[in-house]
């Protein structure tokens, strides 16, 4: 399944809204730099998704906000 991420990355708070069923936003505290953002973002959906972080894998838009993201 394949979903579409908006990371806002230096966030006041950890959290994740789902606007439909292919569209999130993700919000975390980790700034963007050396990937730190995008691994929170994979552990924030893998928590909200209940499943395992190894299988969230970002397919497109590791260095930007819009994300699109591979779930196994």
């Amino acid at each position: 399944m394949k979903i579409y991420v908006t990371a806002k990355p230096s966030a006041r708070e950890n959290k994740v809204e789902r606007h439909d069923d292919i569209h999130f936003t993700v919000s975390v505290h980790e700034p963007p730099v050396q990937g730190k953002a995008n691994r929170a973002v994979v552990k924030m959906l893998a928590e909200y998704l209940d499943v395992s972080q190894s299988r969230i894998t970002i397919l497109r838009g590791t260095t930007c906000k819009e994300k699109i993201v591979e779930i196994l």
